[in-house]
């Protein structure tokens, strides 16, 4: 094989036309041409999101990956405003130490890593405390978690809180409603779902909180999201210097979404989802989550026992596959496997098969194991009912 399988949330596999189009001829960033670029991208991107009234939502596009926008927008949108963070994962711990640095105003709400967000408790404290800002991750990647998208936007609404969320790693993969949802801002990235190169953010936010930017306090001066703003709206260009072939790898990478379209894109991910789960499950493999609270772009698998994480990588690896571990509380217990970029169902079927052969020479070690405790004198109930049985029962 001539490249890596790349089945990660990100970065991916790009296609073909993507990987020519930050091939084309060099322009400047002050020029027209670069204008018509840039013009080119906002318009995809709410035509991506579906946006029905365009006049009501602008864009902007950052050199720099998802973080660089999530900053961005708490460095930005909340000025001296209180802020709420929520909090089931990894990247939601990262949006709140983001917001520490520039609000001392941050609240926040933490539920466990791999535990679905509850709504009537962010409820219970929208009732108790006076919030402006309330800030989530819509895909926990760590995880693999799908958070609660509608019924956190309806609270926000309800308690007249603007809302911001984190769509790095759901954006071209997951419907996201910034108008039925009640979203002011949301971030995302050029390189997990949306299929073009690692390098690129952006901002989706209403227009009328774009203009409010201008009156808050300046925290930031690269990551100063009115600055951008009154570029994108003046001039058509960004304050700095981008990182032009990546806006026209991006531009392309969203041609091949909308050509495709916007609900079959997301139609063709959800099947590579199931095909690779239900091949896993064959395998005999248990996930950290229940797959009815699963994003379509990645799957948690929990770590078979006596198996080790980086010995399978390893394996996988020497085969052109590259898959996730686990991080955090998850650390040598889970391994991620995505399902997202120029992946077809053949490289899947490829996958599992590999997978299936990795898993079989980790047996012997297993089969020894299970036989010394089957001889060893009876202290207790074992479980000796599969090789594939889950290493860790939850968070």
């Amino acid at each position: 094989m001539n490249q890596f399988l790349l089945f990660t949330p990100g970065p991916v596999n790009v296609a073909a036309n993507v990987r020519l189009a930050i091939a084309k001829n060099d322009i400047c960033h002050r020029e027209t041409e670069f204008d018509d670029l840039l013009a080119s991208i906002e318009h995809k991107l709410l035509e991506m999101f579906e946006v029905k009234n365009k006049a009501r939502y602008s864009a902007v596009v950052i050199t720099g990956s998802g973080t660089a926008a999530n900053e961005a927008i708490l460095s930005s949108v909340v000025g001296n405003k209180k802020v709420l963070i929520l909090s089931n994962g990894e990247f939601g711990e990262r949006l709140h130490k983001i917001s520490r640095i520039h609000n001392a105003n941050t609240f926040l709400l933490e539920f466990p890593w791999g535990q679905s967000i509850d709504v009537d408790v962010v409820e219970t404290f929208l009732k108790a405390h006076r919030i402006d800002v309330v800030v989530m991750v819509h895909h926990e990647t760590c995880t693999g978690m799908l958070n609660p998208l509608a019924a956190i936007g309806a609270l926000s609404k309800a308690h007249r809180a603007l809302f911001v969320v984190d769509c790095v790693s759901s954006a071209g993969a997951e419907t996201i409603d910034m108008e039925s949802c009640n979203i002011a801002f949301c971030s995302s990235s050029s390189s997990k779902a949306i299929g073009s190169y690692a390098g690129l953010s952006f901002v989706v936010g209403e227009t009328a909180e774009f203009e409010k930017l201008k009156h808050n306090p300046v925290k930031t001066t690269y990551l100063n999201l009115a600055t951008f703003y009154a570029f994108m709206t003046a001039r058509s260009q960004t304050p700095n210097t981008p990182g032009v072939p990546l806006f026209y790898g991006l531009d392309q990478a969203l041609s091949n979404i909308l050509l495709e379209g916007v609900s079959n894109r997301y139609a063709k991910i959800r099947r590579r989802a199931h095909l690779l789960r239900r091949g896993m499950v064959k395998l005999g493999l248990k996930f950290l989550i229940d797959q009815k609270d699963m994003c379509s772009v990645l799957t948690t698998v929990v770590v078979p026992p006596n198996v080790d994480v980086g010995l399978l990588r390893r394996k996988l690896r020497e085969c052109s596959i590259i898959i996730y571990e686990g991080k955090g509380c998850f650390k040598n217990k889970v391994f991620q496997v995505g399902n997202i970029g120029e992946l077809s169902n053949k490289d899947i079927r490829f996958f599992l098969a590999t997978l299936d052969e990795v898993l079989q020479g980790f047996m012997p070690v297993v089969q020894e194991k299970i036989v010394a405790v089957r001889k060893a004198p009876a202290s207790g109930a074992h479980d000796n009912s599969g090789v594939y049985a889950p290493a860790i029962a939850g968070t």
